[in-house]
């Protein structure tokens, strides 16, 4: 198996002309696994999540809003590419954050951090679709895409026989945004005092604050990394590209319940009230579904728990059309939060494991975040078609469900490169 706590000392001439020096080898073999200083870069990286990931899981309540207001003239489709593009960026500003940090280390984190907030003031002041691509979905994703990559990173130079557990934990921060976010925004969007514009701003004042406690707490370990910015051999090790490839189609059906859930909730007759809080209680399962399998992933394998989690998360959207009451699609929501939680959670301790040494974990995870960008791009907009044409969120469903199941199997292979033993820890 391919880790980065055991460098390999026959590496070829064009790889070891990509590594770091030699000097930087031991760092890379020692580990805090905890301390105050390990916690604190937690702590900050749980506030990254928390502002990009978790207001990104806001996004079902942008859409509703803005499909009856601002945007009432365009499809579904095209409203639900502004959420595409900012997810395209939250995983594709990665290839940019990613090498950056591993170079200069946590000095590249204000500017993005500013510019996230920055794109949210922008988004306030918004009313036409042009504009709300360009500040919600562009700025606004590629802030985040170059905040998440450095922060992931960041935490895993603290951590590694218990890395997935310290990633569950960093990543719940999307979850805790994915319950806080919906709600408040929803319960500020019905006040008319505030209205659109200060309802978005007071959330951007919320994501200011969490952003300067990021800046202070995330904190490099490693010496920076020479070498290439980008490490194009990577996609020679199998492992590698195949595990990408299996969160790829992972990714390419993750999303949907995020963008329509309260759609389908409200068109089987729920009302507009007990809607709106279905992202709430789908990213409150999820907080539990990101910690555990970070907990048993260490013991079990990280491979072995995402395959398991995938494989759930694919079944409950095949089942997702059978859903006609309230109460089910209440359980739905908790189930596919609990399960599909474990994705995000995992994508980085797997995609770590297959990384030769740990000053590269950045440049890796951003490349690899680069490609997972394409289908968080293109998953839902797909969706969206599907459900414009069909009318129905059957297809819509078994197209996720599929493309889910597709990508288990993907990572599947690539556990069985680095094992072929079915009990082995992976």
């Amino acid at each position: 198996m391919a880790d980065i706590e055991n460098p390999n000392p026959a590496a070829t001439e064009s790889d070891s002309a990509e590594t770091a020096p030699k000097e930087d080898a031991k760092p890379t073999m020692q580990f805090p696994e905890g301390g105050l200083r390990a916690w604190l870069v937690v702590l900050g990286g749980f506030c990254v999540s928390f502002s990009t990931f978790g207001y990104m899981n806001t996004y079902g309540v942008f859409q509703d809003y803005y499909s009856r207001h601002f945007l009432s003239d365009k499809s579904q489709s095209s409203i639900s590419w502004i959420g595409s593009i900012q997810v395209f960026f939250l995983y594709a500003g990665g290839v940019v954050g990613g090498p950056l940090f591993d170079r200069y280390g946590a000095r590249v984190i204000p500017v993005p951090g500013f510019m996230a907030v920055f794109a949210i003031m922008m988004t306030s002041l918004c009313t036409k679709y042009y504009q709300f691509m360009l500040a919600q979905g562009i700025l606004g994703g590629m802030a985040s895409g170059m905040l998440f990559a450095p922060a992931m990173t960041c935490v895993s130079h603290y951590f590694h026989r218990r890395r997935a557990a310290a990633l569950g934990l960093t990543v719940t921060g999307s979850s805790i945004g994915g319950v806080i976010f919906p709600i408040a925004l929803s319960r500020m969007l019905q006040n008319e005092s505030l209205g659109f514009g200060w309802s978005v701003r007071i959330v951007g004042f919320i994501i200011l604050a969490t952003m300067l406690i990021a800046m202070f707490t995330l904190k490099e370990r490693l010496p920076p990394r020479g070498g290439k910015i980008i490490l194009l051999s990577a996609f020679r090790k199998v492992p590698y590209t195949v595990v990408i490839l299996g969160i790829f189609f992972l990714t390419l059906g993750l999303f949907t319940p995020f963008f329509y859930l309260p759609q389908f909730a409200q068109q089987h007759g729920m009302g507009q009230d007990l809607a709106s809080y279905l992202l709430a209680i789908l990213n409150a399962a999820s907080i539990f579904g990101r910690v555990l399998p970070g907990v048993i992933a260490d013991k079990l394998g990280r491979y072995n728990t995402l395959i398991i989690k995938g494989a759930c998360s694919g079944v409950l959207l095949l089942c997702w059309p059978a859903i006609t009451s309230n109460a089910s699609t209440i359980i739905f929501a908790i189930l596919y939060g609990f399960f599909s939680g474990g994705i995000v959670s995992l994508m980085s301790p797997c995609i770590a494991q297959v990384t030769p040494h740990a000053n590269q974990l950045g440049t890796y995870l951003g490349m690899a975040m680069t490609i997972l960008g394409i289908a968080g791009l293109t998953g839902t907009p797909i969706c969206g078609a599907l459900l414009q044409s069909g009318g129905s969120f059957t297809h819509p469903a078994i197209f996720s469900g599929v493309v889910m199941l597709f990508g288990v199997l993907l990572v599947a292979v690539a556990r069985c490169y680095q094992s072929v033993k079915l009990l082995a820890k992976v």
